[in-house]
């Protein structure tokens, strides 16, 4: 894909500033177009983007630039940033903290690895700015499975209304604001939809986004009336959102000067890292893994929508998969009939049993047993035989499934003494709290539960008093990287994860000598992790 940038930005980058306004300042652009990348003639694309990205390239040499020919994907979302980042002092409060926690951001990249590359392809499609690739970092840290205390879920943080709205699906089986393929979708179409109704200005949009359309409509509306500026520096807006956009603009500020912040960026390939793969029906998470030569825990990593042992009957019927071992899946699926994708067990009806009593017992639904025994009803009579399906393996194999996810949580205390609870009809997480002296928020945090949440009669609480690794796989590919003014075998480590000894050993160096500007280093770098 050829895009095109602007003079100004391009003027910006190559001379090693951020375009910013006086600190007191206010402004905003308000029209965002995504600028294309640039090349330097007689270059590589890697030269170039690193003179960018250092600031060493004059404007006069600039010509078109392909941005898939770039090794690092940070830097493809660099060279694009279009938005205005005044010098405001919520913005360097929250660029402080950020510049101050490299971990927090090592940790964000490594989250980030394997769903970067799709986010920003699709906000290349769409012709959206690529500072939204850094929202799931304000939102969720690139967590898929974060769950927020206001029932917000996923790594674009969906509400269950707003999830619905875009096209989420959500029930025992599923959950679309999780699935990160869908939700990248919904969250974009979501932010496409703000940005046309709140003056066609993105910062409204991203406000919006956390704050609800309706609150900054109606904060539009009043500067309206009062013939008031209506850009976000202007609207009379919830503490939280007067904080959540400098966040995005913090991160965005230190991705476009890293330097400036003594802040790596983690490298990440400029290259596809999954694949979406067809599954045509119902398949056990268990033999899919099997068949993709993976962990159930690898697999549920990529697919966290999925809440149980298996992919929903009803769909989506596709799995995400690392890239390298997608066709070989394909490949091992369609020589798998569909009777041996998922097991069954035979069970015959006694007394007291409903479909509803055997479902809760083989977590599964009514719904499933009845599609699978084709019964017209719920009715069921004793002595009667059913298939019920059944995990290919045992509940506690399905490392990340809703389940195991809710009994991790149940399982950390600093507490020693453990006491179970069953919920009766009626039961309220207050009532609960009261007859057991604790808190809301511990009997919450404790069952991996918000404090809204709702009970439902039979569900397993814990509470806790005192008495007195996801295993990962990784492909690597070789980097040429050429050594810049101020870089030291540290600092490049520190950037592609890599030691300090690796370096030294590709390249055969002398450590008693200091590297030279324009030294090429060979590197072995992960960068596909799963």
């Amino acid at each position: 894909m050829h895009l095109k940038i602007s003079a100004v930005m391009l003027v910006a980058l190559l001379s090693g500033c951020v375009s910013t306004t006086e600190s007191n300042s206010q402004d905003t652009d308000k029209s965002v177009n995504t600028p294309a990348l640039v090349q330097v003639s007689g270059a590589s694309a890697e030269q170039i983007a690193s003179r960018l990205w250092y600031g060493e390239t004059p404007a006069e040499q600039l010509v078109p630039l392909d941005a898939t020919e770039l090794e690092d994907l940070w830097q493809r979302i660099q060279l694009q940033l279009t938005f205005n980042v005044p010098q405001t002092r919520p913005i360097v409060e929250q660029r402080n903290f950020y510049s101050q926690h490299q971990s927090y951001l090592d940790r964000v990249a490594n989250r980030a690895q394997p769903f970067l590359y799709h986010i920003v392809q699709e906000l290349e499609k769409r012709n959206m700015p690529l500072e939204l690739a850094l929202l799931p970092i304000v939102e969720s840290a690139f967590d898929p499975f974060a769950y927020s205390h206001a029932r917000a879920s996923g790594m674009w943080q969906f509400m269950p209304a707003t999830g619905t709205r875009f096209g989420l699906k959500q029930n025992f089986w599923y959950d679309g604001r999780r699935d990160v393929i869908e939700s990248t979708r919904a969250a974009l179409d979501y932010l496409q939809y703000l940005y046309n109704t709140l003056e066609h200005d993105w910062l409204n949009a991203i406000a919006a986004y956390n704050a609800g359309e309706g609150r900054i409509g109606r904060a539009i509306r009043a500067n309206k009336k009062r013939r008031l500026p209506t850009d976000f520096w202007s609207l009379d807006l919830p503490a939280e959102t007067t904080v959540y956009v400098p966040k995005l603009l913090a991160l965005v500020d230190i991705l476009k000067r890293p330097d400036d912040f003594d802040i790596v960026w983690k490298f990440i390939a400029n290259e596809p890292k999954i694949a979406v793969v067809p599954t045509d029906g119902q398949i056990d998470l268990a033999i899919a893994a099997d068949l993709a030569e993976l962990s159930v825990a690898e697999l549920q990593a990529l697919n966290p929508g999925f809440n149980q042992w298996a992919t929903d009957p009803d769909g989506p019927h596709h799995l995400v998969l690392p890239l390298a071992k997608a066709d070989n899946f394909a490949r091992l699926l369609a020589q798998t009939p569909a009777a041996d994708r998922l097991q069954w067990q035979s069970y015959t009806v006694s007394s007291g049993d409903t479909l509803g009593k055997i479902a809760r017992q083989y977590k599964t639904t009514v719904d499933a047993i009845s599609r699978l025994n084709k019964l017209s009803g719920n009715t069921i009579r004793i002595g009667q035989h059913l298939l019920i399906p059944m995990s290919a393996k045992a509940a506690d194999k399905y490392e990340l499934s809703q389940q195991n996810r809710i009994a991790q949580a149940q399982g950390r205390s600093s507490g020693n003494v453990k006491t179970e609870y069953i919920v009766k009809s009626g039961d309220t997480l207050w009532d609960i709290s009261r007859e057991h002296k604790v808190t809301v928020a511990e009997l919450a945090k404790w069952n991996g539960m918000v404090q809204r949440d709702p009970l439902k009669p039979g569900q397993k609480l814990v509470m806790w008093h005192d008495s007195s690794s996801n295993a990962s796989t990784a492909i690597t590919r070789t980097v040429r990287y050429k050594v810049r003014k101020g870089d030291s075998l540290a600092r490049i480590a520190q950037r592609f994860s890599v030691s300090v000894a690796e370096i030294v050993k590709w390249n055969n160096i002398n450590t008693d000598r200091y590297l030279q500007p324009g030294q090429q280093l060979k590197l072995i770098v992960a960068v596909t992790q799963v």
